[in-house]
């Protein structure tokens, strides 16, 4: 049996704290015990070596169980257990020799138990064998080893035997399966800890995702944007057109600002700067007018079915789909126009764009991050994310979420 010191730092010590429990229940018991076998010696008349001989047994099995019983109480199987039992029970077979009329018998309800709560199972079953045939034999010698008593007392201490063992079996049965389940909830603490941290760290590493989609579809859409436009006001300026120059650069002040905004956002968590105080068809507005003036390449929005609120993620998805798309357009496509198309139908709502730039051979062309990016963004809110392209037919990007 273990004790508490042995379960300690684990799930188990709750089984400690119940063992702890049970030894206040183990000192009462042995108190009330010895108790009322000093209150039978007082009552009974005195044996005939004298009523101080037999107090004098029961005060050394009081000390004995005060000095080594209370350590193996609380250390588990050990010396002190067996120094113990073998103290208690020689004294009380020496009590049962000086005064055989004694009730020392009630002494055997805390002895045998002490057995098992004491000693390891093996230890125990050879304890409570050495124990009744100690017992026996003293009965036995008592009776001046009279053969015709010897069948009741054997009869008699071997029911004790019996009785001890089936009870202290049954007890240590008892013990060893709530440790084995202490240490099942053990093994599942420690596996729950596990996909704790597993979770955690997949947790850390989609947040590096999270960010570094967020970083590719604003800042670096942003810082894209600025760079486009500050080439077409230098242009201008070398065309001696400040009008057209002065455009441009308001135009990268607006976009430069937009970019700070979206940097703060993404460190606070929130939504995307275009879609702050504006609904989604405001957002693209504003995102196509951008793209058209920056020039190069003529964009054109239309808006199809009445506009509801669909939520922030999947708003967020809708927004960053046409970011992209656009960038690739302006970056990649070489086309003189696009067309952004934004469908809200009875259960879905799709964000199409399509362009007349030189195409490429999905089969064959690089994974970008910014589509991978995409693609995860509407994996995130049920989405269905399809591109379509040809070599010299342009590029249509599509994506639906459903309302």
């Amino acid at each position: 049996m273990r004790t508490p010191d042995q379960l300690a730092g684990t799930s188990r010590e709750a089984l400690g704290a119940v063992w702890r429990k049970q030894l206040v229940a183990w000192h009462a018991i042995a108190a009330l015990i010895w108790g009322v076998a000093v209150v039978i010696a007082f009552v009974e008349p005195p044996g005939p070596h004298g009523r101080p001989i037999l107090l004098a047994v029961l005060a050394l099995m009081a000390a004995n169980y005060v000095v080594l019983g209370v350590r193996a109480l609380l250390q588990g199987p050990g010396r002190s257990g067996i120094a113990y039992h073998v103290i208690a029970w020689g004294l009380l077979c020496l009590g049962m020799a000086l005064d055989p009329e004694a009730e020392l018998w009630l002494l055997l309800w805390l002895l045998f138990p002490h057995l098992w709560s004491m000693l390891s199972r093996r230890a125990a079953v050879i304890g409570s064998v050495l124990a009744v045939l100690a017992l026996g034999f003293t009965r036995w010698a008592i009776a001046h080893f009279d053969v015709d008593q010897f069948g009741q007392i054997f009869v008699t201490f071997a029911g004790s035997l019996t009785l001890s063992l089936a009870l202290g079996l049954f007890i240590d049965r008892m013990v060893r399966e709530a440790e084995a389940r202490a240490e099942t909830i053990d093994a599942l603490n420690t596996t729950r800890a596990q996909l704790a941290a597993a979770e955690h760290e997949r947790g850390v590493s989609g947040e590096r995702e999270r960010l570094s989609r967020e970083i590719h579809d604003t800042l670096a859409q942003g810082f894209t944007s600025v760079l486009a436009l500050t080439r077409a006001a230098v242009s201008a300026l070398e065309r001696d057109d400040l009008e057209t120059a002065r455009a441009r650069l308001a135009l990268v002040e607006s976009t430069a600002a937009d970019n700070l905004k979206e940097a703060r956002l993404i460190v606070a968590e929130l939504t995307p700067g275009h879609l702050q105080a504006r609904t989604l068809t405001q957002a693209l507005e504003r995102l196509v007018s951008t793209v058209r003036d920056s020039g190069g390449v003529e964009v054109q929005l239309d808006v199809i079915g009445e506009p509801v609120a669909l939520g922030g993620a999947k708003e967020v998805v809708l927004l960053r789909a046409a970011q992209e798309a656009l960038s690739n357009v302006r970056r990649h496509a070489a086309a003189r126009g696009a067309q952004v198309t934004l469908t809200y139908a009875v259960e879905s709502v799709a964000l199409s764009v399509a362009d007349d730039g030189v195409g490429f051979d999905t089969t064959t062309a690089p994974t970008g991050y910014g589509l991978d990016g995409l693609r995860a963004r509407a994996a995130e809110v049920a989405g269905v994310l399809t591109l379509t392209s040809a070599p010299g037919r342009g590029t249509h990007l599509r994506l639906e979420v459903p309302r």
